[in-house]
């Protein structure tokens, strides 16, 4: 079956008509755990660290379902892209069935093992009641965030990428409405605090998941049921795991080495967290933009591979670098300027200033590095090229990443700067080798589709 689309996605599609919404979308959501983090800040700084804490964690558990996400948005937009229809609504079942069944799987876990993983990370005793209690409710909810994530690709990948943006406004109101009820309005008699800040944030995610399901079926995308489900596709998910796979653990490696790194913060003290968390909410803006243009060149990569356009796939990615670099730097020069500033939101804690001023100074290059990396490593994944991403961030990473943080930050006393100073490092040095694999155009030939079935029926009919 056709879906109805609002967008055609092929090499004429401007850039920022995909990204433009998906920016939006994103800085909402960085907006909402922003909020989070300020109004937390002037209920607990415990409660900041301990939510910052969880939200690492469950942002690594995001990855694991992004297994299938990635899958999905690499896998229909090049059958879209090939004009190949008839298996969109399998392909839609199952990444649904298979995201929910593993959130629920994932979220039982958060929840029962939730006091030993924070032991794990060394998280300060006076932060791990609120951390408990965060990761029991939010943790709980967690597959929901499982099946809005499939959802939000297929929409994507269909040409609604404003969809999301909608979202991410409801889920914004929602979630701030609720902070101030349990933190400081009517509700706060409950003196829920941490849990007050979950219970808004499970909130919002029951809502996005039903916009987007009703969006879905209201523009006739397509369907889904369990009665697709059998015969089980048992080919279609073995494809899909081998996209997703290696997608997604370059993907968890990355959140693995980075909980590596916050252990050894957790043990610079109170004012290093604090230090990170708040900087990392900063950051977050100023990857939003890279992040958004990476994602939009996935789209349309995907849909150019699918057509057999593989030539203006390769343009297009260096298109995208020449419009997404020099924005992220100049908002990264912006944002360690105004840090003395921006960083007074959350805190008056001058030590935690201090620190913040430099690792802002570093992060510059952090967003060089991982600008590169978005773009190229999101491109070579749409063109079905995804071990080779696993396979060096893995190497760098470890080899790079964490012993040069370790060896500056901790064996030399530097401290939390010193540990963003090895994410700098190794955010480069992977960059520039996906732009050398980019340019050799070994991802040819490596599309997850079989386009070329009818011409080979036609030629061998010729024959």
């Amino acid at each position: 079956m056709k879906t109805k689309k609002t967008l055609i996605i092929d090499e004429r599609t401007p850039l920022l008509l995909i990204a433009g919404p998906m920016f939006a979308e994103m800085f909402l959501n960085i907006l909402l755990n922003n909020i989070d983090t300020f109004m937390l800040s002037h209920y607990s700084e415990q409660a900041v660290g301990a939510v910052g804490n969880c939200n690492t964690i469950m942002f690594m558990v995001i990855l694991l379902f992004n297994i299938i996400a990635t899958a999905t948005s690499v896998v229909v937009a090049q059958y879209l892209g090939a004009k190949q229809y008839e298996k969109m609504n399998t392909i839609y079942t199952l990444a649904f069935s298979v995201n929910l069944f593993s959130g629920v799987v994932l979220s039982t876990a958060l929840v029962l093992l939730r006091n030993p993983i924070l032991a794990l990370l060394s998280v300060p005793e006076n932060m791990r009641p609120h951390a408990s209690t965060y990761l029991a409710i939010v943790g709980g909810g967690m597959f929901l965030q499982a099946c809005y994530n499939v959802m939000l690709q297929i929409l994507r990948c269909n040409g609604f990428p404003k969809v999301g943006m909608y979202v991410s406004i409801a889920i914004n109101l929602i979630n701030i409405a609720g902070n101030y009820l349990f933190l400081y309005g009517p509700l706060k008699k409950l003196n829920l605090g941490v849990a007050g800040v979950a219970i808004s944030t499970v909130t919002a995610r029951v809502v996005a998941l039903t916009i987007a399901l009703i969006f879905f079926y209201k523009m006739q995308i397509g369907k889904i049921s369990p009665k697709l489900l059998f015969p089980f596709p048992v080919s279609l998910l073995v494809k899909m795991v081998k996209i997703g796979l290696p997608s997604a653990g370059e993907s968890l490696c990355y959140n693995f080495y980075q909980l590596v790194l916050l252990r050894f913060v957790n043990g610079m003290g109170e004012d290093s967290v604090n230090a990170r968390v708040y900087c990392n909410s900063i950051i977050s803006f100023t990857m939003c933009f890279s992040n958004a243009c990476a994602q939009a060149t996935q789209i349309i990569v995907g849909h150019l591979v699918g057509a057999g356009k593989e030539e203006a796939a390769y343009k297009r990615v260096f298109y995208t670098l020449r419009v997404s670099l020099p924005i992220t730097i100049a908002i990264g020069l912006a944002n360690w300027q105004l840090s003395g500033y921006t960083l007074r939101i959350f805190t008056a804690n001058e030590t935690v200033i201090r620190f913040g001023f430099y690792i802002m100074l570093v992060d510059i290059f952090i967003e060089i590095g991982r600008c590169l990396n978005m773009t190229m490593v999101t491109s070579l994944k749409a063109s079905g090229d995804y071990f080779y991403p696993l396979i060096i961030g893995i190497c760098i990473m470890w080899g790079v990443g964490a012993t040069v943080g370790f060896t500056i930050g901790v064996a030399l006393g530097v401290g939390v700067v010193g540990i963003f100073m090895g994410t700098a490092t190794d955010e480069l040095v992977r960059g520039f080798i996906f732009i050398r694999r980019w340019r050799s155009k070994k991802w040819l030939g490596k599309a997850v589709i079989e386009r070329n079935e009818e011409r080979s029926e036609e030629r061998a009919a010729e024959a």
